[in-house]
């Protein structure tokens, strides 16, 4: 008996333009879907701004009377955080469980009848929903920031272009790692671990908490070579921030790259066998 199966073949020269529009059809209902949210997303601004000033001053004790920690001075602390906590939504580190509900519900079964790529509709979507972040979200603390406390401002004229383009990266790169994270349903069916690990250990080792930068080297450069978890958020804030030479950002950001395009990669093989376990299951 066949299998059905979502895996499709990859956009060619014939259909690209097909492609780019349908995966544009789907980002944008990605974010009309967030967008009916509004109360959610004014609870989230107020809280993610209360918790803004608790880490900001925590920092800035931190680097107490001689003014720098880590390599950041105070200026620098204050943009970390607050930009920081707004990028927290637009990245989403946590809180996405709309495949592993799907696979414990039967639903998915549905994704894979549809002529796109479980992955790429689900990471279409997230970004609809990262745009929606990004106006609702991100705005209101980056704004409130410069009202109570000295922020650091770019210095250098690419640093901007280079920080929307480390975000966008850090969005699908974590889009990656919660999709790995939701389809160890496929298995387990019951992933409540596996989302607390993930939701302890993004936290700690993505720079939420505190910059990573505070960590001795024997830990930090094993950590960001060898994790995805640096790329998520420290280092797009390091970027803006301007903490390393231009040199040095470029590489970071091209780190990241490296990550999103091997995470995305990943997800697509795990999808496959996925697919193949449901078939001999009976699915």
């Amino acid at each position: 008996m066949g299998s059905v199966t979502a895996t499709v073949p990859l956009p060619t020269s014939t259909n690209v333009i097909l492609w780019f529009r349908t995966f544009g059809a789907i980002a944008a209902s990605g974010f009309r879907r967030y967008a009916t949210y509004r109360q959610a997303a004014v609870a989230g601004v107020v809280t993610n701004t209360v918790f803004g000033f608790l880490r900001c001053y925590v920092l800035l004790a931190a680097a107490g009377a001689a003014g720098s920690v880590g390599g950041y001075d105070r200026a620098q602390l204050a943009t970390f955080v607050w930009v920081g906590q707004g990028l927290l939504a637009v990245i989403l580190l946590w809180g996405w469980t709309d495949l592993a509900d799907r696979i414990r519900t039967g639903e998915v079964a549905a994704d894979l009848l549809r002529p796109v790529h479980p992955v790429t509709s689900y990471l279409a979507t997230d970004l609809g929903r990262a745009g929606w972040a990004a106006v609702t979200r991100l705005l209101p603390p980056v704004l409130t920031g410069p009202l109570f406390f000295d922020v650091y401002l770019p210095r250098r004229p690419a640093t901007p272009a280079l920080f929307v383009v480390s975000v966008l990266i850090a969005v699908v790169l974590c889009f990656g790692c919660r999709y790995l994270v939701n389809a160890t349903a496929y298995w387990l069916h019951d992933v409540r671990g596996p989302m607390i690990l993930w939701t302890l250990g993004a936290g700690v080792l993505a720079g939420l908490y505190f910059p990573l930068r505070f960590l001795p080297d024997p830990v930090l450069v094993p950590l960001w070579l060898l994790t995805p978890f640096p790329s998520l958020l420290q280092t797009p804030l390091d970027v803006l921030v301007e903490r390393d030479p231009a040199a040095t950002q470029l590489t970071l950001v091209g780190l990241q790259l490296g990550w999103a395009v091997a995470l995305l990669a990943l997800c697509r093989l795990v999808q496959r066998r996925a697919e193949r376990r449901m078939v001999v299951q009976g699915g």
